[in-house]
């Protein structure tokens, strides 16, 4: 697997997203089902964030130095265009030039601002990054907390507004646990790349709130959507990010260096790895979720990506070899079904159940980014070097 996911990354991952470079700044947000890239589409900051944590971390693990390059420039787009100087916080939507298009500034996206700029600074060196990234923090510690959790969505003057950007199957959610999730992993990043105890006390409240309000120890998941006191609203079980969870969560223990917390967190990550292992694989790959009792059976690129991750982890905290065999059998999935081996082509957005591509979703979009199966790529290079 690590030599093939170094191939993957060469010859499939890195060269289609250095080809969407755009000399105006940052790069192309748009290419369609059909690979017809449009060049004066807008460009989402979740896009640009997650293209610059991936550049950065192919030079961290790869050590391969023309992606620096790549990522210096996502940087310069990030911290000119994407940035509000005056309100704080980054937008949610630049047009074509680096103009803003939408002035939304969500918690979610904030914090994947400083998940990437957290990454570039370890392999850049620059200051300038991880002051910014510091700033980000503060602007959500102060913005977005009340006592409960983190509110989301919010006007460019930091009033609250519908969380239509994280609403699905007709919720209107005011919390979510997906934006728990990448507060986690961004706190994380941060935290390892510059130890300030605030971002610690920060990120120990985050993954207490997990084990106190999103973890379902019953039912063995992850609960998806809440009220404003975090009470749980909607029958959801998201199959893709429970498995996520349950190495991020690990990995923000690791970094953190709480035994306690630790072994709390790893005990939960294993029964949600076990409870997906039991339920969600079906026809050699991940179901994408359960809403009420209708299960979503589509391939979800990043669904699979992530189930690879989770089931080495599970594996390596575990010893159980049938969560080694998973991770295994998923990747045999994505190199014969989601690996599009179209001429210009990387990963289909999604596969049917019968593995045939749905061209429902755009290759790329303000979500479909290199980030997922580019991570999962070097986690396997990183974990198995380190094995």
């Amino acid at each position: 697997m690590i030599n093939e996911c170094k191939k993957e990354l060469a010859d499939g991952i890195i060269p289609f997203w250095q080809a969407l470079i755009d000399d105006r700044g940052g790069f192309y947000g748009y290419m369609d089902p059909d690979l017809n890239l449009d060049k004066d589409a807008d460009k989402g900051v979740i896009l640009n964030s997650r293209i610059l944590w991936f550049f950065a971390n192919c030079n961290l693990i790869l050590g391969d130095e023309e992606c620096l390059e790549y990522a210096d420039h996502a940087y310069k787009f990030l911290d000119k265009h994407c940035v509000d100087r005056e309100y704080g916080g980054v937008y949610w939507m630049l047009d074509k030039d680096g103009n803003v298009a939408d002035d939304m500034k969500h918690t979610y996206n904030q914090a994947f601002a400083i998940y990437a700029l957290s990454s570039y600074y370890d392999a850049s060196k620059n200051e300038n990054a991880i002051e910014l990234a510091m700033e980000l923090f503060s602007t959500i510690e102060s913005r977005t907390l009340d006592q409960y959790g983190y509110r989301e969505a919010f006007n460019r003057h930091w009033e609250e507004v519908e969380n239509e950007a994280l609403a699905e199957n007709g919720i209107m959610p005011k919390k979510s646990m997906n934006t728990i999730l990448h507060l986690i992993e961004a706190y994380t990043e941060l935290l390892r790349v510059r130890h300030d105890e605030r971002v610690g006390n920060r990120l120990r409240a985050l993954l207490q709130s997990v084990l106190d309000k999103v973890y379902d120890e019953e039912n063995r998941q992850l609960r998806v959507f809440f009220d404003e006191q975090l009470s749980v609203i909607g029958d959801i079980h998201s199959y893709g990010h429970d498995i996520e969870a349950a190495w991020l969560i690990d990995r923000a223990c690791d970094v953190l260096g709480d035994k306690a917390l630790s072994e709390k967190m790893e005990k939960m990550g294993l029964e949600i790895a076990k409870k997906i292992y039991d339920i969600a694989i079906e026809n050699g790959a991940l179901n994408n979720e359960r809403v009420g009792e209708r299960i979503d059976r589509e391939r979800i690129w990043w669904v699979q990506a992530e189930g690879v991750v989770g089931f080495i982890n599970a594996y390596e905290r575990s010893g159980k070899e049938e969560y080694l065999d998973t991770a295994k059998a998923l990747w045999q999935y994505i190199k014969r079904y989601v690996i599009d081996d179209r001429d210009g082509g990387e990963w289909h957005s999604q596969v049917s159940f019968d593995g045939a591509p749905t061209k429902v979703k755009p290759v790329v979009e303000a979500w479909k980014c290199p980030y997922h199966n580019g991570r999962m790529c070097l986690e396997v290079i990183s974990r198995g070097v380190e094995a």
